[in-house]
């Protein structure tokens, strides 16, 4: 085994440590849907916090490694090499909606958690755990990060790179969608929840 064996270790490592953290805060997104009661969301927004701190650590593990593996002697791609590319504008993406997009919207709803004090969720909270800031992010993003891994699978030329990465884009911005509109559609249905 030589040291680009490790690295490929360490690139495996980062991206499950990614997908991982992505689960969870899919879990977590899910029970913020379900929750009623600011009892029943708060640590399901404190846990969702604490797994945003792990995908800076995935980000920077897949592309170190991902650089290394690149700039090998013994490798066969190159920093030309179009799939490459294409992970590594993926991976910007990831870092500024998660960074700058999904980070933001959860400080909005942790204060709007806690504005509303304790008990039943007010209309503004309900809102905030509803918020496209956090649904579309977290899905789009893991439809990028399953678009990036077919990439690293198949190798394949520019146009189906980007391809795989824009679909999983859309799959995941559609899925979010249909979650959280489902949800609204719940929430004004029952009396009294539109105020």
């Amino acid at each position: 085994m030589n040291t680009y064996h490790y690295v490929l270790y360490v690139q495996l490592l980062a991206l499950f440590v990614g997908i991982g953290a992505g689960s969870v805060l899919l879990a977590c997104l899910l029970q913020l849907r379900a929750a009623r009661t600011v009892e029943q969301a708060g640590p399901w927004g404190m846990m969702a916090g604490k797994m945003g701190k792990l995908f800076p650590v995935a980000i920077i593990g897949l592309f170190a490694s991902g650089a290394y593996m690149t700039s090998t002697s013994i490798s066969p791609w190159s920093w030309s090499t179009r799939w490459i590319d294409v992970g590594i504008a993926a991976l910007v993406v990831v870092t500024i909606q998660g960074a700058g997009i999904a980070e933001r919207t959860g400080h909005k709803l942790g204060a709007a958690l806690q504005a509303n004090g304790p008990g039943p969720l007010g209309s503004e909270a309900r809102r905030m755990t509803l918020h496209p800031g956090l649904w579309v992010v977290e899905f789009s993003n893991l439809g990028i990060v399953f678009g990036v891994v077919w990439n690293m699978t198949l190798k394949p030329g520019l146009g189906e790179s980007i391809a795989a990465v824009l679909i999983g884009y859309a799959v995941g911005v559609v899925l979010a969608l249909l979650i959280t509109r489902s949800a609204q559609g719940e929430l004004e249905s029952v009396p009294g929840s539109a105020g």
